[in-house]
């Protein structure tokens, strides 16, 4: 039989099959094209081998290709190159193709050479072999990034790009994230300036779930510098010189870098005169000399000082500076009882209150001295043990109440200065330590003030005259309304009791008013006589008339009658009506005894006329008796 003319059974089953209609019962299985076809048997209708042989012939070829399975990791060979992918033979019945992409890190590779790719999947829909070296790399990097995470092992990356609040780096083919905080030690604000830069690290964080892992160079930075700190603190002692770089400045001190170490150079301790700010004397990136005053170990604190590398000034005062001798000085602190002016560089002295004027009254050392303002003084005590000096400024001049009695006598006119108020009285200045008080009743003769604000102002010039000289106390009296003659001894007479005058209410309170009067006099108007004829009383602000009730020259004193004019004008009128009707009695009572001498004998009409007169006299008298 030719081999053309052989028949292939299964063809011809698998054909009758396909085309027989599908059974109906849903219980038998349905028997498909393949279930009876002879898989040992080819086109030709040959079988080539038995079962035996089947199986010894399958084992042969299972040996003679690799077995491999998905996501496993195996060595391959480049067998052939094209331009967009690299052929790899991994042992397996086909070659697999990866992108060249994958080795861009292999600028020259050749076939040839030995690769490690991934088995992505052993047959993909196209039935390829698919192999990724890219997912290779990734797996490979993250085991031994894992495993420097264990063993604290430094790695070396590189960083290809910036992202948001860090960079991106390569470290064994994997990205991973570097915060920027972890960039270095001081605060880093440039980014751009590490892309491209390979640079040592240390995985501080991973996340196994989503395979990512945190970077840091600054940990490296940090176990160097605390290896430095180490080494710095062990070979420590208190009074030792170290050099130091100033890294940064604050209100209460300086923080130097000793080389891996940071040290504080307090505020006090950097100069022996006195500074407001660190900034005054320091700046930044300075190197100087310090002393270490003192350590902890534990805490691994380092107290520097700097004005101890130079002696006290204390301890080397010039010949200038000595009992008696005049100095400058410049105000360093302000303090309730005095101030202190530095002579030289931690060098003070102290001015005393009572040391800043002649005068006797209280003085305000934060009114008198501003601060960085330089003054004048006598050094008065100088105790160098002890270190301290207590200045004089009033001692640069001679005592004026040595000779007060011939300067400002007493009953003597002069021009002040107000220098102070107080409830009781007005503080003037004559001259610098020479002053006195206006007690608030020697301001006026006329007026009473309840405040002497009320007359004068701070800084105002004022005549006063001298009444009296306590030169022991150091204390003038003076008075201001002396400098005119009383004129109540002259008013007395003007404003005698019973006069009325025209006044104005200027101010009225619970027990009364305060009247305004001519020449400046002021009265006073109980309430129950400021009432009005028509019952109300008079307001503030309302002019009328008053009389005085009382006048008082040596009090001082005025009181006033509103109501009394009014009540003693009806009392006058009263007056006035029962004296007429008097004296009409009395011309009554003669009328009646002339007609009674003239009649000599009584009739009967005369009679009449007498009763008649009598009933009016009566009247009279009992209208006279009511009246009264």
């Amino acid at each position: 039989m030719s081999e053309n003319q052989i028949v292939n059974s299964n063809a011809d089953v698998q054909e009758a099959t396909a085309t027989a209609a599908p059974a109906a019962t849903t219980n038998v299985p349905v028997q498909t094209a393949h279930d009876d076809f002879d898989w040992s048997i080819d086109k030709r209708n040959v079988s080539s081998y038995t079962k035996d042989e089947k199986v010894k012939y399958d084992a042969v070829y299972d040996s003679t290709f690799k077995t491999v399975n998905d996501n496993e990791m195996v060595e391959g060979v480049v067998v052939g190159l094209t331009k967009t992918d690299v052929v790899v033979n991994i042992g397996f019945k086909s070659d697999g193709l990866v992108s060249l992409n994958e080795f861009r890190d292999i600028p020259n590779l050749k076939v040839g050479d030995s690769v490690e790719v991934m088995v992505v999947e052993k047959e993909d829909r196209e039935g390829h072999l698919h192999l990724s070296r890219k997912v290779a790399r990734i797996t490979r990097a993250w085991e031994r990034i894992v495993e420097v995470h264990k063993t604290g092992e430094v790695v070396t990356g590189t960083v290809t790009s910036k992202t948001k609040g860090g960079l991106i780096v390569d470290v064994f083919g994997m990205e991973t994230f570097l915060p920027g905080s972890q960039i270095d030690v001081k605060p880093v604000t440039d980014y751009d300036q590490f892309v491209g830069k390979t640079m040592e690290f240390k995985v501080v964080k991973i996340n196994e779930a989503i395979k990512n892992a945190v970077v840091s160079h600054k940990a490296l930075i940090e176990s160097d510098i605390e290896a430095q700190r180490a080494e710095i603190m062990s070979k420590l002692e208190k009074g030792q010189v170290l050099e130091g770089t100033i890294k940064n400045i604050t209100d209460f001190g300086a923080f130097l870098d000793l080389g891996g170490l940071d040290g504080l150079l307090y505020i006090t301790d950097i100069s022996w005169g006195r500074i407001s700010h660190p900034s005054e004397v320091l700046k930044l990136d300075q190197k100087l000399n310090v002393v270490v005053l003192d350590f902890d170990d534990e805490k691994k604190r380092i107290s520097l000082g700097l004005k101890q590398l130079t002696p006290h000034p204390w301890d080397t005062l010039p010949e200038w500076v000595a009992e008696g001798k005049i100095v400058k000085g410049k105000v360093v602190n302000i303090e309730d009882y005095g101030a202190f002016l530095e002579i030289l560089p931690g060098v003070e002295g102290l001015v005393h209150v009572s040391e800043i004027t002649w005068a006797n009254t209280p003085i305000n050392a934060k009114e008198f001295f501003k601060l960085g303002d330089e003054h004048e003084a006598k050094i008065v005590t100088l105790d160098k043990d002890s270190r301290k000096m207590s200045l004089s400024i009033k001692q640069l001049s001679p005592d004026p109440w040595n000779e007060i009695e011939t300067k400002y006598p007493v009953e003597s006119r002069h021009k002040g200065l107000v220098k102070n108020i107080t409830p009781y009285g007005v503080f003037v200045e004559l001259e610098p330590g020479i002053g006195g008080m206006i007690h608030i009743s020697d301001l006026s003769w006329l007026k009473r003030f309840n405040h002497p604000s009320e007359y004068t102002k701070v800084g105002s010039d004022i005549q006063v005259v001298i009444l009296g000289i306590d030169k022991e106390n150091r204390k003038l009296q003076l008075g201001h309304k002396q400098l005119e003659e009383d004129p109540w001894n002259t008013l007395q007479d003007t404003f005698a009791v019973g006069t009325i005058h025209d006044g104005t209410i200027i101010r009225k309170d619970d027990k009364g008013a305060i009247v305004q009067l001519p020449y400046g006099l002021e009265g006073f108007a109980p309430n129950r006589h400021l009432l009005k004829e028509d019952g109300k009383s008079l307001g503030a602000d309302e002019a009328s008339q008053f009389m005085v009730i009382e006048f008082d020259r040596n009090e001082k004193r005025i009181v006033l009658s509103h109501t009394r004019i009014w009540e003693q004008a009806k009392a006058e009128e009263k007056e006035a009506v029962n004296k007429e009707r008097k004296a009409e009695a009395v011309k009554t009572k003669k009328a009646v005894k002339d007609i009674q001498g003239k009649v000599e004998k009584t009739t009967l009409g005369d009679l009449g006329v007498l009763a008649e007169l009598k009933k009016k006299m009566e009247k009279g008298g009992d209208e006279e008796k009511k009246a009264e």
